[in-house]
């Protein structure tokens, strides 16, 4: 990735306001126990939880590029108030536009005009799915006709849903989030001061490689990056977002982790977060050997499949923990992914296992 762009640097809770409802919602894919992500969605009331837990998107960080244009602060407060400044047949369609492919926005943004969808309306958003899985997994995944309609069916009414999205949004902060803004400050900024100087030291591509704790980016296009917006994340830890937020593509975004090690996401865990989910790793002999193979040469996941004999899907399950615990690079390009071992990362869980067992943390 031989680009240079500018950097800017940004910090705003609002960020994890809506990372931490994609956390709470896929506990598993984020190494978090489910039981207490459960217990912070059942605190909220049954309309918002219910809708929250079955949002049309299936997650919550498509609201991330929105967020990113917007001007001013980024504390969750003023950004909530930013959305009820939009009127509410206005608001999906501002927030979809900083994502949404132009075919894909001519054919909603058409339905939401209309008030109601059509039979034909159905079939063209499948195939606009099918190429988009195609484009970016290398294979289509079929739609259901419930979830073709389930979306439609939110564009024939905006009004409705991106009310709904406020409310529930609302009660959330309210009933959750606000508490949870006033622990995580502090680290963010904590994390911004030490990326800088890790920017100062280090080309772009390493950079996005530390602070990723193991991504690498391989993307042809970002050649027409002129700023990258470098934005911390705690609820997101180590999970990383590379994006563009501007139609021109000039504009990208970087959402990295921005919890320290030692600490958990769990207010009051005694055992930190990522000792544990490394260790883990390590206990079972097919990542082992998954780390041997690695640690030889950088492998896609259909080639380690071969060598150990088991199913992509396997293998993919494996690599995910891996990764979840630090101990692989991936290198991300248009020809899909490619692992290799992360040596630094065993030096990391022996010290930290040392320190734990001193009393250190």
């Amino acid at each position: 990735m031989e680009i240079a762009p500018q950097l800017t640097w940004e910090t705003g809770t609002a960020y994890d306001l809506f990372t931490s409802l994609d956390v709470v919602h896929n506990p598993a894919r984020y190494g978090l126990r489910g039981s207490w992500a459960a217990g912070v969605r059942s605190r909220l009331p049954a309309e918002p939880r219910e809708f929250l837990q079955n949002s049309v998107e299936g997650h919550h960080l498509w609201m991330i590029p929105w967020l990113a244009n917007q001007a001013g602060p980024k504390d969750s407060a003023t950004i909530l108030q930013t959305l009820a400044a939009i009127p509410p047949e206005q608001r999906l369609q501002e927030i979809a536009a900083c994502y949404m492919a132009d075919d894909m926005q001519a054919l909603l943004f058409g339905v939401a005009a209309a008030g109601q969808w059509r039979p034909e309306d159905k079939e063209a958003l499948r195939e606009l799915y099918a190429q988009m899985q195609r484009e970016e997994r290398g294979k289509s995944k079929r739609m259901s006709d419930e979830e073709l309609e389930g979306r439609l069916a939110v564009w024939a009414d905006t009004a409705v849903y991106s009310q709904n999205l406020l409310d529930a949004l609302t009660v959330y902060y309210d009933v959750f989030f606000k508490e949870e803004e006033a622990r995580i400050q502090k680290p963010l900024e904590a994390r911004i001061a030490e990326a800088k100087v890790l920017a100062a030291a280090l080309p772009l591509p390493d950079l996005l490689n530390e602070l990723s704790q193991g991504l690498r980016f391989e993307f042809e296009q970002t050649a027409e990056m002129e700023e990258l917006v470098m934005i911390p994340s705690f609820w997101s830890t180590p999970l990383s977002m590379f994006t563009a937020f501007s139609r021109d593509k000039t504009r990208w975004l970087f959402l990295f982790g921005g919890r320290p090690d030692g600490v958990s996401l769990v207010p009051g865990e005694v055992v930190p977060e990522l000792l544990y989910q490394m260790l883990k790793a390590l206990a079972d002999p097919t990542r082992l050997r998954i780390l041997r193979y690695l640690s030889e040469e950088p492998l896609t996941p259909a080639e380690l499949a071969r060598r150990l004999r088991l199913r992509p899907p396997t293998v993919i399950h494996h690599l995910d923990a891996l990764r979840l615990a630090r101990l692989v690079h991936v290198t991300l390009s248009a020809n899909g992914r490619r692992y290799e071992a992360r040596h630094e990362a065993i030096n990391t869980v022996t010290t930290m296992l040392d320190g734990f067992l001193a009393g250190d943390s």
